[in-house]
C-alpha cells in the first residue's frame, strides 16, 4: 500500500498499481475526467508535488505537448499508476465545470 496525499483534501492508502484518477475519485475527491482514460482530453491533470509518478508514455507525452506552458511535474492522472507514496494537487474539479463527477469507463 502507498499513501496518496491530495493537496487541500486528505491523505489515504492506495493499493499499488491503481490508476491515480480512480484512487482520487474513490477517496471521494472531485476530479474531472472525460475521455475514459485514453489521454485525449487532459481534464484529469494533476500537479505532482512529491513522489515518483513513473515514466511518461508516448501517448501522454504527445498529448501534453499540445498544451501551452505545461510544467514538467504535470501529469495525466488517468495514465499514472500509483507505485509509491505521492502528494498531488488536482487541477480540474468536475463541480467547478458544472459536470457530474464519476463517469467511470476506466479500468
Amino acid at each position: 500500500m502507498a499513501t496518496l496525499t491530495v493537496d487541500g483534501e486528505k491523505a489515504f492508502e492506495v493499493a499499488e498499481g491503481t490508476k491515480l484518477v480512480l484512487a482520487i475519485e474513490d477517496a471521494g475527491i472531485d476530479i474531472m475526467h472525460r475521455c475514459g482514460g485514453n489521454a485525449r482530453c487532459t481534464t484529469c491533470r494533476v500537479e505532482v508535488l512529491q513522489g515518483d509518478p513513473g515514466p511518461m508514455d508516448e501517448l501522454e507525452r504527445e498529448r501534453l505537448a499540445r498544451e501551452d506552458a505545461i510544467a514538467p511535474n504535470i501529469r495525466l492522472s488517468c495514465q499514472v499508476r500509483v507505485q509509491g507514496d505521492m502528494w498531488v494537487n488536482v487541477l480540474n474539479r468536475a463541480a467547478a465545470q458544472g459536470v457530474s463527477p464519476g463517469a467511470r469507463p476506466l479500468d
